[in-house]
């Protein structure tokens, strides 16, 4: 499929899919289960035209891309063993992502960046609450969820040492991308163990921010890969 086709479709499922969140009812969540597994494999198809798999960044978003898949697909279940199943499928993305980041750090950078510095209040202010919140719901999602904010947050914070050779536009994509995948992720957690009644409206806002987020670290990553 020509990249720019895939690309147009990778929007078209993400906004149908956003909408679809956003309906109650069987058929709204039936019909998920056939546009949410579609997204992820749209966008890789966009993204390794766009770059042909070249270089250690496109090699390690595409990896980050198949496991977000994983991830995506997990959490179309209900219950505890389904989102666990989804947050390991999604912490083996982020730690895809991480290490695509960290091939195109800029060397030299002092560990306590400012991004780094965001990530870290991040980490020590939300997780613990969310950790804390997972646990009263679950004893055993405690410690999952405390991981995966801290891969989360890495993510993030890679995301903004880029090396300065690539594209300033590309540069500013990427974290673009990360801070809503942050925010997106945020949103589930607050919708899993803080809010007492399913909310629509959130499931939406969690799915318009994550496919936003993922589509511009792809667009990020296309324009960086041939810095």
């Amino acid at each position: 499929m020509n990249p720019k086709v895939a690309a147009l479709s990778y929007v078209a499922l993400a906004a149908a899919d956003t909408a679809l969140a956003a309906r109650q009812g069987k058929g709204a969540r039936a019909a998920r289960f056939v546009t949410k597994p579609l997204l992820m494999p749209a966008l890789a198809t966009a993204f390794v035209g766009a770059t042909e798999g070249k270089g250690t960044l496109a090699k390690g978003v595409a990896t980050a891309q198949a496991f977000s898949w994983g991830g995506d697909v997990a959490l179309l279940g209900k219950g505890d063993t389904a989102f666990l199943s989804g947050l390991s499928s999604f912490f083996a993305g982020h730690l895809g992502y991480v290490a695509a980041f960290a091939s195109a750090r800029e060397r030299g950078l002092p560990a306590a960046s400012p991004g780094v510095k965001a990530a870290g209040a991040v980490l020590l202010t939300a997780a613990p609450v969310m950790a804390i919140a997972a646990g009263k719901k679950e004893p055993k999602l405690r410690a999952p969820v405390a991981a995966y904010s801290a891969v989360l947050a890495s993510m993030f914070a890679a995301s903004t040492r880029l090396d300065p050779s690539i594209p300033p536009a590309a540069r500013r994509t990427i974290m673009a991308g990360t801070g809503l995948f942050l925010a997106s992720d945020s949103i589930l957690a607050t919708r899993e163990f803080l809010v007492k009644n399913d909310s629509h409206a959130l499931d939406a806002a969690v799915m318009a921010t994550y496919t936003a987020g993922q589509g511009l670290i792809a667009l990020g990553a296309a324009q960086a890969a041939g810095y």
